[in-house]
């Protein structure tokens, strides 16, 4: 860590850690996670990415805490240790420039579908316009190694979505808030769709619609995502 990193953090690096804390203590309030499990990221402009440290309760946690780490994964500012999948949340920002936030939760109804290791549909308008379409599963890989990282960022496509088959959700956007209202809208649908089907089989959204709107959700990633947190 040379003298720069050691001095005070810079404006990005604050601002960064505040959307970072405020998305993660959201996940935690909104149950998408229980303890310490998930974690949080953003993007940094000058390079670097914030992530939530390891084994800390969210309620307890503040920007202090949070690390901030460089492509390689080597910590650059910051006391605490990043959480154990930093590997995950490196690998999505390598593989899409436009990212600038990362969730990696386990939500209840979602989770399900990927123990069942089942895609969840988009079996209803906004799932296509805020995620892209159908959240898909990639395979089993052992939690926080540098496989699970490849396979979660490979699987994304155009999508801000992918499931994590027997562990949970990972979602991006283009900033930490983002990423985390995309995993509430993945959680929401996956209730819904667990619910249509003990009501019988639940219908289609068209597929005339659902390119439209796959179109939709494209321009604002092309357009307004940016990489910065």
């Amino acid at each position: 860590m040379n003298a720069e990193d050691r001095a005070a953090p810079s404006r990005a690096r604050q601002e960064a850690a505040r959307a970072v804390l405020e998305a993660a203590q959201a996940m935690y309030a909104k149950g998408l996670v229980e303890g310490t499990a998930g974690n949080v990221s953003g993007r940094v402009g000058d390079g670097t990415f914030c992530l939530t440290p390891s084994s800390l309760g969210y309620e307890a946690m503040r920007t202090s805490d949070l690390v901030f780490v460089d492509a390689d994964g080597g910590a650059v500012a910051g006391d605490g240790h990043p959480s154990s999948e930093k590997a995950l949340h490196l690998s999505c920002y390598r593989q899409w420039a436009e990212v600038g936030g990362v969730v990696h939760c386990h939500p209840l109804y979602a989770s399900m579908f990927a123990v069942a290791r089942q895609s969840i549909p988009a079996a209803i308008e906004e799932v296509v316009i805020y995620i892209g379409g159908d959240v898909e599963i990639c395979d089993y890989h052992l939690t926080g190694s540098d496989e699970l990282g490849e396979a979660v960022a490979g699987a994304l496509g155009e999508r801000s979505a992918v499931l994590m088959a027997n562990h949970g959700l990972v979602t991006v956007g283009r900033d930490p808030a983002d990423a985390l209202h995309a995993a509430l809208v993945v959680e929401r649908t996956a209730h819904i769709v667990w619910g249509a089907r003990l009501l019988g089989t639940p219908g289609s959204v068209p597929e005339k619609v659902n390119q439209d709107f796959a179109a939709v959700y494209r321009w604002v990633r092309e357009s307004s995502w940016g990489g910065d947190a």
